[in-house]
């Protein structure tokens, strides 16, 4: 199955007290690289989303974002410093008889000062975060997935459709290549005409220097490859694996071979058919830039 390498999905859910986000998204990419934005204190997160991930997508750049909040008040421990109480009670105390002024020191009083108790979140189980996350994650990948799946059938049916163009071009190539060799045995013999006269021209001669010349300008078994690397691209295509970088290679292959027919061709009409086999060689690469 073709997949493109860009998508995005997201899934929001309340788990076990906690309302949890996640988001993922793609951009081309010539390998796997993958970032994750957790929320403050959960960074142990990033290396399990990575595997995660990596488990269903091959390459893209994929960007992770995944926010956690606490909806459970006993998620949350309010903790006295017991040292800087005590020094500021003594410090009120000896305030007070060293001014002559009401000791009303209250608790009230002193928790409102700076740092007497804060508020810290209670530990977590990691294991019991990361299963609360995944299947969270999982909903969010699964909708990632189809939007690059159905992304991906588009590719490939222009793909696909661009193929069968080539397919037809190089039949077009195949057609012209007895003309071209006709024509250039019917300028030769003018041409020995024009420069011996009457003479007799000699029949075998000019069937060799046609040999020579049809043997120059042979094309057979470049668009033999061709067709050949055209079949092992529809075989990539239905091999139900990560294609992009194998069919970046056979594009090469392809291309390759159309330069060469261009090279060989002493005909108008085929090197017009070799530039319209190139541009749909090119399309169909930058098509490919973006499959997985």
């Amino acid at each position: 199955m073709v997949r493109s390498m860009t998508g995005y999905g997201r899934c929001q859910e309340l788990v076990n007290g906690k309302d949890i986000t996640v988001e993922i998204k793609a951009v081309n990419h010539r390998y796997f690289e993958f970032s994750a934005r957790t929320s403050r204190g959960y960074s142990f997160l990033e290396e399990k989303l990575k595997s995660f991930v990596n488990a269903a997508v091959s390459r893209g750049k994929v960007d992770m974002f995944v926010s956690i909040v606490s909806v459970d008040d006993d998620s949350c421990v309010v903790e006295l410093n017991k040292t800087l109480a005590d020094g500021y009670i003594t410090a009120l105390r000896k305030m007070a008889e060293e001014y002559s002024i009401r000791d009303d020191i209250s608790v009230m009083s002193v928790s409102r000062y700076p740092d007497i108790l804060t508020v810290r979140k209670a530990p977590d189980d990691e294991d019991k975060v990361w299963e609360d996350v995944k299947s969270v994650a999982q909903k969010a990948l699964d909708g990632f997935i189809s939007m690059r799946t159905a992304e991906g059938e588009k590719l490939l049916a222009d793909v696909q459709s661009r193929l069968s163009a080539i397919l037809s071009m190089v039949g077009e190539v195949e057609l012209h290549q007895p003309e071209t060799m006709a024509k250039y045995k019917e300028r030769l013999r003018e041409k020995i005409i024009e420069l011996l006269g009457d003479a007799k021209v000699d029949e075998q001669r000019l069937l060799t220097e046609c040999a020579i010349f049809a043997d120059r300008i042979a094309v057979d078994e470049e668009t033999v490859r061709l067709r050949s690397h055209i079949a092992q691209f529809e075989s990539i295509i239905n091999s139900g694996e990560p294609v992009g970088r194998k069919l970046d290679f056979v594009v090469q292959e392809m291309n390759r071979e159309a330069n060469t027919i261009g090279s060989k061709a002493q005909n108008t009409d085929i090197a017009h058919i070799v530039v319209n086999i190139k541009a749909e060689i090119e399309k169909i690469r930058e098509q490919i830039q973006n499959i997985e």
